[in-house]
């Protein structure tokens, strides 16, 4: 079996760009079977349906603002009343923001008119420190910058891909997480802000050989990202899929 991997997005925009979907993305194996969702807004479940004719098997969820936690209501909806009995689906959840989804999203008793159901029941809730095993490998979870200490956090999986969810610059995780020359996806919009990095930022604050190894995601429209691309950077768009090739022992950068 193939070490390949892809990573595919299903939204690219941020909170405001509906029609970009919101930002989302599903690594894949070497034939495009989905392995792992990474986070689902209101935009995510019905392209993740369109894509691979089925329910999403395992999520991890970067944080709790809507945009990236929105779409698990409908998910539960469908888990819940599909004619055939559906497993639950495993949500990876950092352990931080539990108790803020649970507020969320799992404390309303009748989910169901007709009671006799909890959000819970429809998904393995597996809460996760600095990793988590899925799938047979090994996944890295950090702290991102994102509005408040420890309410975001981003996903790596050593020697393929980081992901960073929504985040200001992190030049010390990426120097942790993403040393060996992994292909780094970041948020980035044409104009920062204190919860978002922007164009200025990333290029304030990393070096030109890590530049050169972003994508970029969760802009603000479409003329933004040509203007992303007029800067020099990889702009993710929705559907596009990115080949994540294994970083060989020899062409791992020294630490």
């Amino acid at each position: 079996m193939s070490d390949v991997l892809h990573l595919r997005f299903l939204g690219v925009g941020n909170a405001a760009a509906h029609e970009l979907g919101n930002a989302a993305a599903v690594l894949e194996d070497d034939v495009g079977a989905p392995l792992l969702l990474i986070d689902c807004g209101p935009t995510v479940l019905p392209g993740y349906v369109d894509q691979y004719a089925t329910l999403p098997e395992a999520l991890f969820i970067t944080h709790t603002h809507l945009d990236h936690v929105g779409g698990l209501e409908n998910l539960f909806y469908r888990l819940a009343c599909e004619q055939t009995a559906l497993p639950p689906v495993r949500l990876y959840v950092p352990a931080a923001i539990v108790e803020r989804l649970h507020r969320l999203l799992g404390e309303e008793p009748f989910k169901l008119a007709e009671g006799g159901m909890n959000f819970w029941d429809r998904f393995q809730l597996v809460p996760v420190g600095d990793h988590f095993w899925h799938a047979g490998r090994l996944f890295d979870v950090f702290t991102v910058d994102h509005h408040g200490y420890r309410s975001a956090f981003g996903l790596a999986l050593a020697d393929y891909f980081l992901y960073t969810g929504d985040t200001r610059p992190i030049a010390d995780v990426l120097a942790r997480f993403a040393a060996a020359g992994e292909r780094v996806f970041h948020d980035c919009a044409l104009d920062g802000n204190p919860s978002h990095a922007g164009i200025d930022d990333i290029e304030r604050c990393y070096p030109h050989e890590l530049r050169e190894r972003l994508v970029l995601y969760h802009y603000e429209s479409e003329l933004a990202a040509a203007q992303l691309r007029r800067h020099g950077y990889e702009v993710a768009v929705r559907g596009g899929r990115y080949k994540l090739d294994p970083i060989r022992p020899d062409l791992r950068r020294a630490g």
